[in-house]
């Protein structure tokens, strides 16, 4: 492999620049867990809900940061993990809630898999850091409340939410593969793995096709692609982050899932990354016809993870991947003052789009970093 030559930069936006920022910035002291959005000018941006995904990110970003050695991401991960244990939970029927007041107050009581795939991830990583009983029980409780209470009847896969309403959905089980994936690292348990191999045939079998290269994100009650332009819709982000939970698979599950590997980043790359200035468009067609040419973060993001994935598959050299997202992100969307923040999004012009800092981009931009990191080391 190459030399990664932005590996410094990166290392020192994560560590010198957005986690000092956040852990000033980030919280909220007086209410409970952490701010939803900043202003450009990073001041709270004071809008009028907090997303429970938002405080299992940060949850995340400062537990991961504490395995690496910044140590003081573990006292920053204890508000959120009061905020979800006090504040989010509704008990053993109802699960997590959706939506919460900034003071905690709950705004959408109703259960989501995308929120409780990232309440298991967040979970994960604090007995990763921590290796707490409580953690480990939490991360039982919320997969237990998934399958009593989410679980699809006819058959494969979970309800998006409760009650259902519009198509099935992809991404939530995506990111429970991911948080599955981790609470068996985190934990050894064979219960997690069980969970993530069913998930990843799930893919196989129905989100993915291979012939084609195409992950599809909407689809009917019995994993049809949606009919008309809704089943057409390809995320070249989804692709390649799919491709870097699938090499996780292959790595800790022994799967056989180097062919999907290959055929997502294969066709992200080839129709959803302009290969001039290095963006991962947000959609795209199945046919390869751009959607949407804007770029937000994440997208960007997920193509260095892609990389990775296929480096430790095949041995593809991904420095040059690696060095032209890397030097995309850190000028583009974090090359900007407060230090450690960002433009979320762009577009298709190349124009600033985003008129607030998210918080959640935080880990997007941590994993997919800590991850180049992890080989170039």
């Amino acid at each position: 492999m190459a030399a990664i030559r932005t590996r410094d930069a990166i290392h020192s936006w994560m560590f010198d620049q957005a986690l000092p920022f956040w852990a000033v910035h980030g919280l909220d002291a007086e209410r409970g867990g952490y701010i939803e959005q900043l202003t450009l000018e990073g001041q709270d941006a004071g809008v009028e809900f907090k997303r429970t995904r938002v405080a299992c990110r940060q949850v995340y970003v400062f537990s991961h940061a504490a395995t690496l050695g910044w140590m003081a991401g573990n006292a920053l991960a204890a508000p959120g993990v009061d905020f979800l244990m006090q504040r989010v939970w509704q008990g053993e029927t109802d699960g997590f809630a959706k939506l919460l007041t900034p003071s905690g107050k709950v705004l959408d009581p109703t259960p989501d898999l995308y929120d409780h795939a990232f309440v298991l991830f967040a979970f994960a990583w604090r007995h990763k850091a921590m290796k707490d009983a409580v953690s480990r029980e939490w991360m039982h409780r919320t997969l237990d409340f998934i399958e009593q209470h989410m679980r699809h009847p006819s058959g494969p896969g979970f309800w998006h939410e409760t009650p259902p309403k519009g198509w099935r959905l992809q991404n939530p089980h995506m990111h429970l593969t991911e948080a599955c994936l981790a609470a068996y690292e985190a934990t050894g348990e064979a219960r997690f793995a069980d969970t993530a191999r069913k998930l990843v045939e799930l893919f196989q079998t129905k989100f993915f096709d291979l012939k084609s290269g195409t992950l599809a994100e909407y689809f009917t009650d019995d994993w049809s692609r949606a009919p008309g332009e809704d089943g057409r819709i390809v995320e070249p982000g989804h692709q390649m982050e799919w491709a870097w939970i699938l090499n996780s698979a292959r790595k800790q599950l022994g799967m056989d899932t180097a062919a999907e590997i290959r055929a997502a980043i294969a066709f992200a790359e080839t129709h959803g990354v302009d290969h001039r200035t290095g963006v991962t468009y947000n959609a795209i067609r199945d046919d390869g016809t751009p959607l949407d040419r804007g770029s937000r973060t994440w997208p960007n993001t997920e193509r260095l993870k892609a990389a990775v994935a296929l480096y430790e598959l095949d041995g593809v050299d991904p420095a040059p991947i690696i060095d032209q997202t890397s030097q995309l992100l850190l000028s583009r969307y974090f090359g900007r003052q407060p230090a450690g923040t960002w433009m979320d999004m762009f577009d298709a012009e190349g124009k600033e789009a985003a008129h607030t800092v998210p918080s959640s981009t935080l880990y997007h931009a941590f994993l997919a970093f800590a991850e180049v990191l992890r080989i170039a080391d």
